[in-house]
């Protein structure tokens, strides 16, 4: 398959190239790179998933996005801990925990990233933007 490699200089200046630079960004936000052949939003990634191109740029996320699927895990941890899969508004999907009580986090529910990287973990933390009254109904 063939993609064009660009300019040379615009990948020297490192944004475009795709590599996240931990240490140009603060602990609140979440970089992800978005393909500029064909506009995927990723996260962590070398190529596109979609196009297989090289070409990707890195965007800064909003922090806001929806629980896709949430589980408890009880395995090497000595309490269970939720480990979700958050699709963020940009279109990326990101795994991180969910701060709230473990059995009141649900696919669906609305959440806002707290920290991007969690000191034991270092996987984004999120809280839930609304509360959930779910048990309540």
């Amino acid at each position: 398959m063939y993609h064009h490699s660009g300019n040379v200089a615009r990948q020297a200046a490192g944004s475009a190239a795709g590599l996240l630079d931990p240490g140009t960004h603060d602990a609140d936000t979440i970089l992800f790179q978005r393909c500029t052949w064909c506009g995927t939003a990723m996260y962590h990634r070398l190529l596109c998933p979609v196009c297989q191109g090289g070409d990707l740029r890195t965007e800064r996320s909003e922090g806001v996005g929806t629980v896709r699927h949430a589980t408890i895990v009880h395995r090497n941890t000595p309490a269970a801990r939720n480990v979700s899969l958050v699709e963020m508004a940009e279109g990326f999907v990101v795994r991180g925990r969910v701060m709230g009580p473990l059995i009141g986090i649900h696919s669906g529910d609305r959440v806002r990233l707290s920290t991007a990287k969690d000191p034991v973990r270092g996987e984004p933390v999120f809280q839930l933007v609304d509360e959930p009254y779910r048990a309540w109904s």
